[in-house]
């Protein structure tokens, strides 16, 4: 499934968003189902006239006869995310930086008790994205998102947080990480818990994963790649990669398409 990915143009938008995608109902002709894999990303996803079911690793979408706006937001996962979509239908996703929705909605909190849960974060929220769905021009589509997130952005002080986690994707140890910032482990986790929606090791754990996929065409084995991405051991990639995506690492990148910017296994 070809799917573009958007930078967005606004150079203060792009601190806090790292992209977004368009799917027309027209352009896919099918049914699809696929697995997303984790990420320290928080993925808000607009449908339009969809039925929506959320479960706790599963979204499943199907067209609806009512005009409705819907939307999702994905947090914290570390398993893969089954999408089964029995209808395609119009739908816009959000790709949101570590900390970036922080920027924007007040009680961050509140969305991080799922992993997957309906959202919907300000009063005006279905009727700007209705207009931005019903806009033909995808130019015209694009100015109108980044302008309606650029509305809400409120720029809070997250200097420290951000320093954490700038350290935690180093190889320091998450004690080091902890006495380097003078706060303790348990603090150093509620922190994370609190405004990321995932715990230190978690966070490491993905970011090591993600980097495994980015990096791999770097490296000329799975040994060392596995050296290359700060994994301790091979056992310990293996372990994790199974975790995440419930293949070897062999297996899945001779199954997925880790050169596109989704990476995403279309059954």
């Amino acid at each position: 499934m070809e799917v573009q990915f958007y930078k967005p143009s606004n150079e203060t938008l792009r601190k806090y968003i790292e992209g977004f995608y368009f799917i027309n109902k027209k352009s896919i002709a099918k049914p699809i189902k696929y697995w997303t894999f984790p990420n320290n990303y928080c993925i808000a996803a607009v449908y339009q006239n969809t039925n929506l079911i959320l479960e706790k690793n599963r979204i499943v979408v199907s067209a609806s006869e009512q005009e409705n706006i819907d939307s999702s937001l994905v947090s914290r996962y570390i398993l893969p995310i089954e999408i089964i979509q029995n209808d395609v239908t119009d739908e816009i996703t959000i790709y949101f930086k570590p900390l970036g929705l922080n920027q924007f909605v007040d009680d961050i909190q509140v969305l991080f008790r799922e992993n997957i849960v309906s959202f919907n974060p300000f009063v005006d929220y279905k009727d700007a994205m209705y207009k931005i769905f019903n806009t033909k021009d995808r130019d015209s589509q694009i100015r109108q998102l980044e302008d309606y997130w650029l509305s809400k952005l409120i720029l809070r002080d997250f200097s420290l947080v951000d320093r954490l986690i700038t350290d935690i994707q180093s190889d320091l140890k998450l004690n080091e990480v902890a006495k380097k910032h003078h706060i303790s482990r348990q603090y150093l986790n509620k922190i994370f818990i609190k405004h990321i929606g995932k715990s230190p090791s978690e966070f490491r754990k993905i970011q090591r994963f993600r980097n495994s996929i980015s990096e791999k065409q770097k490296a000329g084995s799975l040994t060392e790649l596995s050296h290359l991405t700060q994994f301790y051991d091979q056992s310990h990639f293996i372990r994790d990669f199974r975790s995440f995506t419930r293949f070897k690492p062999s297996d899945f990148f001779n199954r997925v398409d880790t050169e596109k910017e989704n990476v995403w296994l279309v059954f």
